[in-house]
């Protein structure tokens, strides 16, 4: 039964992102906003919901440690791998904008968690609103640049605009697919890992980190194979965003939840990496298939660290 569920769980979650891409993209043509702007807040949001879930449930339990992992995980997983992957199928160009503006405004918020928890050790109620100010000025941005953008844009070029009725439904739907995809995914494969003796701690770091990156792992990778790489770069950006800001931010702000030296392992990681990342992007203002590959070789390697340690 569970390879059963697995199956349909993929099937949910490649469709769903499918309709999910092609209905923000048309709201994207539609409105006259970027496309990197709608991976950056509608897309990326949509696609953290397995995170959101997954971290939230966990502070409520008082499983603390699952939230903080689960997020900063997601998003080592996010960077290297989603991009990685993206980069083999099509180059991902990067604006000048992009690359002085969100993409280092991501690596600042994962440097702010490190040192809000690295302080006590721990990330208090406080710490979550201040993480929650950050999150509302990152969307006072996003919307400042759409408005902007919008009136400074000219005509679109020919594109297939479906009906806003028609761009509901496929947003809506697609995230809700790929929110029970995802749930799917991850229940049948952890079920499926335990009955070949895999410890309930590997399940964590592997399937469920893998698991609740698969909205973004198929999104991006629909989203480039359509041509569409700024909105597959600015999923992956929004997305880690959204999720130290605003998943972390309500987490904490719920329950306190105690950092260990593991933590600040990860988020150091996670630091390393997009300054790597970003150098990538920097030098030919996209990032290259080699490139790609080079960012899934050291995932691996992380990976192996994690399961080993």
């Amino acid at each position: 039964m569970e390879y059963i569920l697995l199956v349909v769980g993929f099937v949910l979650l490649i469709k769903g992102a499918d309709f999910f891409v092609d209905g923000s993209s048309s709201v994207a043509k539609r409105l006259r906003v970027p496309s990197l702007i709608i991976g950056m807040t509608i897309v990326a949001m949509g696609t953290s919901l397995p995170e959101c879930s997954v971290s939230i449930s966990a502070a409520l339990a008082h499983n603390t440690g699952v939230a903080v992992g689960n997020v900063v995980g997601s998003n080592i997983f996010n960077l290297m791998v989603v991009c990685g992957i993206c980069a083999l199928f099509c180059p991902l160009a990067v604006s000048k904008k992009t690359l002085k503006g969100e993409f280092p405004f991501s690596v600042l918020v994962a440097l702010l968690l490190m040192i809000l928890g690295w302080i006590s050790m721990s990330l208090g109620h406080m710490d979550g609103v201040i993480l929650l100010v950050f999150f509302a000025f990152f969307l006072g941005w996003m919307i400042t640049s759409a408005i902007r953008n919008r009136e400074n844009q000219t005509e679109q070029d020919e594109y297939k605009i479906r009906p806003i009725w028609q761009c509901l439904l496929f947003i809506v739907g697609g995230a809700a697919a790929i929110a029970f995809g995802g749930d799917l995914v991850v229940d049948s494969a952890s079920a499926i890992a335990t009955t070949f003796g895999m410890s309930q701690n590997l399940i964590g770091l592997t399937i469920v980190a893998f698991g609740t990156s698969l909205p973004e792992l198929v999104t991006s990778v629909v989203a480039a194979r359509k041509k569409e790489v700024d909105m597959a770069l600015g999923n992956v950006i929004g997305s880690n965003i959204f999720n130290i800001l605003f998943v972390l931010g309500i987490a904490s702000a719920i329950s306190p939840m105690a950092f260990q030296m593991e933590n600040v392992i990860d988020i150091v990681v996670l630091i390393g990496m997009s300054l790597l990342v970003l150098c990538f992007a920097w030098t030919k203002e996209k990032i290259v298939r080699f490139e790609g590959v080079i960012m899934l070789v050291l995932y691996a390697a992380y990976a192996t660290y994690i399961c080993m340690r």
